[in-house]
């Protein structure tokens, strides 16, 4: 109830030193049991509060969701926002890099990546592996990923995250997919952050390194996160309707809304100058903004 003290100051652009104790309060509805330590342990997500006023600090991200939420039910337009978002991302063998005095360098090795298909292994190369914007839906040997993805997905699902579905994505050097059920601003949020440790650390326990960076390997598509939204209130679908694509003409203002303040969702959304190496033509990434009934 009371909830634990820490260190803000020591979290980039949050508190200084003068100010820098902050608390942490858990919220009971969020546990579960890691499914990677040793011991039996519980993982709670926390509000982060002010100590000075124990209201919600302006900078916590779960707090802004809370907000919004709220804000979105005062407002008499919906009752709820839901969003259910699509993690895309890689799986690599191995990871290198380096940064000093004397050179810089960066080096991601894949078995199944296109440009190993003259690489010696023991046992020998099989030569199963996508090509080069070749790697939608293929299946093993091909996907050389499945039964990883599938240890993923009996993971998330052991935590209370419901699934909906795995796959392997276009690019070669193991590009994946995981799509969880839709859910609230707040829970999806927080089963985001959640799905993301989880699909990192099945992979780390198999020797493998995963990354959601935007655009890892040069000349290939990039990682996104395509993210479903709509709007209900009194459990009806505001979206649902007999406007362009079946939209109503809430949904449309919606979109309206997302392009009128798209330069500013691209400081979250795009945040890192890697997130505008993958925002190129030709690699199936969004240079324009644009909205369709098919794609």
């Amino acid at each position: 109830e009371e909830g634990k003290m820490f260190d803000g100051s020591s979290i980039a652009g949050w508190k200084g030193i003068n100010e820098s104790d902050m608390v942490l309060l858990p919220d009971a509805g969020t546990a579960y049991l890691d499914p990677f330590f040793a011991d039996p342990t519980v993982v709670l997500t926390c509000d982060i509060l002010d100590p000075a006023t124990m209201q919600s600090y302006v900078r916590d991200p779960r707090g802004i969701a809370k907000r919004a939420e709220a804000y979105l039910k005062s407002s008499g337009i919906a009752d709820q926002a839901f969003f259910g978002p699509e993690p895309e991302f890689f799986i690599f063998d191995s990871v290198r890099f380096a940064n000093d005095m004397g050179h810089t360098f960066f080096q991601v090795g894949s078995e199944e990546a296109a440009w190993n298909t003259g690489a010696k292994y023991d046992g020998g190369n099989s030569g199963y592996r996508p090509g080069v914007k070749g790697g939608y839906f293929p299946v093993p040997p091909t996907d050389t990923l499945h039964d990883l993805r599938a240890e993923m997905i009996k993971t998330l699902e052991q935590v209370g995250i419901e699934t909906e579905v795995h796959h392997h994505e276009v690019a070669t050097a193991g590009q994946c997919e995981i799509g969880t059920k839709f859910s609230s601003l707040v829970q999806k949020a927080d089963e985001l952050l959640t799905t993301k440790y989880i699909i990192k650390n099945v992979a780390y326990r198999n020797g493998k390194t995963a990354t959601f960076m935007p655009k890892p390997i040069v000349g290939d598509n990039g990682s996104g996160m395509h993210v479903h939204q709509s709007l209900t209130k009194g459990g009806t679908n505001l979206f649902s309707g007999d406007g362009y694509g079946g939209l109503s003409q809430l949904a449309l203002w919606y979109i309206g809304g997302i392009f009128k303040h798209a330069r500013a969702i691209n400081a979250f959304a795009n945040s890192g100058t890697n997130s505008y190496k993958r925002l190129v033509p030709g690699f199936e990434a969004p240079v324009m903004l644009a909205y369709s009934a098919r794609n």
